[in-house]
């Protein structure tokens, strides 16, 4: 797929998936809209391409957590080339606490990162995509959003949520030529662990062993941007985790069994 003249707006794009997209899709060519809450680190990545992925690249910082701003965000990046092209939701947070230990503050926040904000920012994204009968979105969600694990309920929660919305927005808008890819890692060697929020709504400040020994960013990323450009539905990422989302599709009760006794930090 030729993706000059592209545009592809990421968040998330300081760390993890998103920077290691945000890096592949440059390489290719692509405008690039790089967007998370820290405009120091945004600035500081884009400073380290050259200078056509300078020109090629705007940094948009955003808080998911304010959903009541995604519309200025949305007009803004569309302003930037006269349009969008796909919408890289990867931001989010992660959360590693017993579900009888979590404040249901922090559900609340991990809701609202994770769910609402992805949401609004589809949603003022969204009549741009129609009144050009194209566009897609790639939703980061995790195999967290096909099955569910232990000391993860508040983070599965959001992650089943976005399956739920996305399907049927799918739907919605299948005759206005709109994609949806759900992107769904297994164990990926990122900081999702170290910054996943605990019980009391601290930082658990731990890698998880199994993040620990995952696939790289890169090739995550690399995946997912063949599954956008092949329009898949949707795209498994990991190694034998996987196998996970098919016994809990064809043999659940067996998939309850393995999960009350796994490992799972």
């Amino acid at each position: 797929m030729n993706w000059n003249q592209q545009c592809v707006w990421i968040t998330g794009a300081s760390s993890g998936i998103g920077l290691a997209a945000a890096n592949a899709w440059s390489k290719k060519g692509a405008f690039v809209i790089l967007s998370s809450r820290r405009r120091t680190e945004l600035d500081k990545i884009v400073s380290g391409w050259n200078d056509d992925a300078q020109k090629r690249s705007l940094v948009l910082p955003l808080d998911l957590s304010q959903a009541d701003t995604m519309s200025d965000h949305a007009s803004r990046a569309i302003a930037w080339k006269g349009h969008v092209d796909v919408m890289v939701h990867c931001g989010g947070i992660s959360q590693r606490s017993l579900a009888i230990e979590t404040a249901l503050e922090v559900d609340r926040r991990v809701m609202e990162i994770d769910y609402f904000g992805t949401v609004a920012l589809t949603k003022a994204l969204l009549p741009h995509f129609v009144e050009r009968k194209k566009g897609q979105f790639a939703v980061i969600t995790s195999l967290m959003g096909l099955f569910s694990s232990p000391l993860r309920s508040g983070y599965c929660a959001a992650k089943h949520a976005l399956h739920g919305f996305f399907e049927a927005l799918r739907a919605e808008h299948h005759e206005d030529g709109i994609g949806v890819t759900m992107v769904c890692p297994g164990f990926i060697h990122t900081s999702i662990s170290l910054n996943a929020v605990v019980g009391d709504g601290s930082n658990q400040g731990t890698m998880d062993a199994k993040t620990g020994q995952g696939l790289s960013p890169e090739q995550c990323a690399a995946q997912m941007i063949r599954a956008v450009e092949r329009r898949k539905p949707q795209v498994l990422i990991g190694r034998f985790e996987i196998v996970g989302a098919y016994l809990n599709r064809f043999a659940p009760n067996l998939m309850r069994r393995i999960v009350r006794k796994a490992a799972v930090t």
